[in-house]
């Protein structure tokens, strides 16, 4: 992981820009079925409509172009377009067999624009950040009300599956690995599992970042942990963040962020929605009110790296990124892990 050190210092140095949202910007380019289709899956038995990760092998150039515009609003790190990239999700697509391709290609993808920005501008590295979203099953609740015991995946389904994911991210060459909007902390555990393993079996060092997601005015996920017991059960792995994103807003995530920030020595990630979305499911918040909550992280110090998700763009990361460029991060007291 040769690019592990640099961002151990950018880290240090400042606080960092995460990308915004992946899926905000592809609607803007009202792909049709025929357009995630693409020549090669034209006369695919299934519609396709919607899978967003299989737009790196369809259109490539499209995220190739929203990964730009993200590092040119000020991103120091993107995200894979990987949200779904598990064999459990693709399952929905009747896609399992591309997994692999899918995460190496959108790794590659992302690897190619942080390269030509990196080399634009060496004193402002530019990382790649392999997302791994939550799947679509939970293994700690049943999906089943009359069969409350009833669970739609296995934790070693988890894992062998979030391994699948993680390695073909590694080998497209992202510099930190993502577990992002956790809903449920056993699928997360699994994927933290399958990290260990390819650490183990390719005795190799890997960043990873923790980002859970609150889901309501309650404070917990939905499988019913408060933010600091979702820290404390995560923290027997070695980090490089812990976080929140998704659900809520930048205002309403502020207090789970203090709860995990006085606890936790290493890294905070936030990245929350543009506000809460209205009657159309739409997000409404503009890029300088998002900006102004965010003010808040930084005048607490309860932050190291902040990005946006559902509902951000690039404008709004350009704001955030004008308001962070303000502040000293928040202090690390301990070594940063992988130096």
């Amino acid at each position: 992981m040769k690019n592990t050190s640099k961002l151990n210092q950018a880290l240090r140095d400042r606080i960092l820009i995460l990308d915004g949202a992946m899926g905000t910007m592809l609607q803007r380019y009202n792909f049709t079925e025929e357009d995630f289709r693409g020549e090669r899956f034209k006369d695919f038995h299934t519609s396709v409509k919607g899978n967003n990760d299989l737009l790196s092998i369809t259109q490539p150039k499209a995220i190739a172009e929203v990964h730009a515009k993200y590092f040119e609003a000020g991103a120091d790190i993107v995200e894979t377009n990987t949200f779904s990239g598990t064999t459990i999700a693709m399952a929905d697509y009747d896609m399992q067999d591309l997994v692999y391709e899918l995460n190496f290609e959108s790794a590659k993808i992302a690897r190619e624009v942080a390269k030509v920005f990196t080399k634009k501008e060496p004193h402002k590295p530019r990382f790649v950040a392999g997302a791994i979203g939550p799947t679509n099953k939970t293994a700690s609740m049943s999906p089943d009300v009359n069969d409350p015991g009833f669970r739609a995946v296995s934790f070693n389904e988890l894992r062998v599956a979030y391994k699948q994911q993680a390695e073909a991210l590694l080998d497209g060459g992202v510099d930190v690995l993502l577990i992002e909007t956790i809903f449920d902390t056993l699928n997360a555990k699994a994927a933290l599992f399958a990290i260990e393993e390819i650490k183990e079996e390719r005795q190799i060092d890997i960043p990873i970042m923790v980002s859970g997601t609150i889901t309501d005015a309650s404070g917990r996920t939905l499988s019913g942990q408060t933010a600091e017991a979702f820290l404390i059960s995560i923290s027997h792995i070695p980090l490089l963040s812990v976080g929140f994103n998704c659900a809520l807003g930048a205002k309403q995530l502020t207090p789970h962020l203090e709860v995990v920030s006085n606890r936790t020595d290493i890294a905070i990630s936030a990245y929350p929605n543009a506000g809460l979305p209205n009657a159309f499911g739409e997000y409404d918040e503009s890029p300088e009110q998002m900006a102004e909550q965010i003010r808040e992280y930084l005048d607490k110090k309860l932050i190291n790296i902040i990005g946006g998700c559902c509902g951000t763009t690039p404008p709004h990361i350009k704001a955030i990124a004008k308001i962070a460029s303000e502040y000293k991060p928040r202090p690390l007291n301990s070594p940063v892990l992988y130096v």
